[in-house]
C-alpha cells in the first residue's frame, strides 16, 4: 500500500488538482483535516471508504490508522489543506512512515497565498516594486520561529510578505513592519480564501488592525503586506513581452541575423 499526501487547495472544491481528486477517488481510506478541508473534497472518496477527520487525533492516532490500513493492504489518501509542503506538518508523518517502511507520494495543491492573490485580482511581483515573496508566520502558541526569521528582518528587504497563522497577532505584525514599509503601506487580509464565506479587508499598516478587529476575524486568514497591493502603484511593463527584449522563443533582429549566418550550408 501507499500513503498519498494530497493538497486539497485553499477551500473551493474545484481548486483541487486532477491528480489529487483521482487519488482520493481510488483510496479505500481517507484521512483529512476536517476544519480546513471541505466536505465536497472528501465526498470524492469511493463508496464504503473509511473516512476519518484527523482534527481531534494526535500524531500517534493518525499513524495508528495508517498502520492499520497498511496491515489491510489499503492505500491511504492523507488530505491536507492548501499545499502540504507549507505548514502541512507532513514531515513528522513522513519520518514515521520511513521508520515503518511504508511508501508515500506527495501531490501538491493550490496554496493559500495564491488563492488570496486571485481573490484580490492582483500580482504579487511587479517590476521595480517587488520581485520576491516571503511566506512566513509569527510565533504564538505554535512552534517558535528560528533565530533570524523575524518580520523585521524580512521587512528590511521590501519584499511582498504573505504572513500565515498570525491574524490574532496582527498588532505585532503592524509594530514590526511599520518602520520598514511605512504606515501607509497597503495591507490585505483574506479570510477563508476561495470559500463561500470568503472575506477581504483592505487597509494600511496604520489602520488594518482596527479593521480586522471590527470584522471579528480571528482565524483562517492570510495577511499580505507590500507596495504591490497599491492598485495605483506605477510600475513598468515586464521585459517578458517587450518587443526590444529578444529571447530564444522570440528572437530579435540581431538574434535572427546571427542565427542565419551560423546556419550550415547544404553540401
Amino acid at each position: 500500500m501507499t500513503v498519498h499526501f494530497i493538497g486539497a487547495g485553499p477551500g473551493a472544491p474545484d481548486l483541487i488538482t486532477l491528480r489529487g481528486a483521482k487519488l482520493i477517488g481510488s483510496c479505500p481510506v481517507c484521512l483529512y483535516a476536517g476544519s480546513l478541508v471541505p466536505e465536497a473534497v472528501v465526498a470524492l472518496a469511493p463508496e464504503g471508504a473509511r473516512v476519518i477527520d484527523t482534527a481531534p487525533l494526535t500524531l500517534d492516532g493518525i499513524m495508528e490508522e495508517i498502520a492499520a490500513a497498511h496491515d489491510r493492504g489499503q492505500d491511504v489518501a492523507r488530505v491536507h489543506s492548501g499545499d502540504p509542503a507549507l505548514y502541512g506538518a507532513i514531515a513528522e508523518q513522513i519520518r514515521r512512515l520511513k521508520t515503518m517502511g511504508i511508501p508515500y507520494t506527495i501531490t501538491p495543491g493550490v496554496p493559500a497565498f495564491a488563492a488570496a492573490a486571485a481573490a484580490l485580482q492582483t500580482e504579487l511581483t511587479l517590476p521595480g516594486i517587488a520581485q520576491s515573496i516571503v511566506l512566513t508566520r509569527t510565533a504564538m502558541q505554535a512552534s517558535a520561529m528560528p533565530d533570524g526569521e523575524t518580520l523585521a528582518n524580512f521587512g528590511r528587504t521590501g519584499a511582498t510578505l504573505a504572513i500565515h497563522l498570525s491574524i490574532r497577532n496582527i498588532r505585532h505584525v503592524v509594530e514590526e513592519l511599520t518602520p520598514h514599509y511605512g504606515a501607509d503601506c497597503p495591507v490585505a487580509v483574506v479570510a477563508r480564501a476561495s470559500w463561500p464565506d470568503q472575506q477581504i479587508i483592505r487597509g494600511r499598516l496604520d489602520d488594518i488592525a482596527a479593521k480586522v478587529r471590527a470584522a471579528k476575524i480571528t482565524r483562517t486568514a492570510l495577511i499580505l503586506v507590500g507596495r504591490v497591493l497599491d492598485e495605483d502603484a506605477p510600475f513598468r511593463d515586464s521585459a517578458l513581452y517587450d518587443p526590444a527584449h529578444a529571447h530564444v522563443l522570440r528572437p530579435g533582429k540581431r538574434a535572427r541575423s546571427v542565427s542565419a549566418k551560423s546556419k550550415p550550408r547544404a553540401g
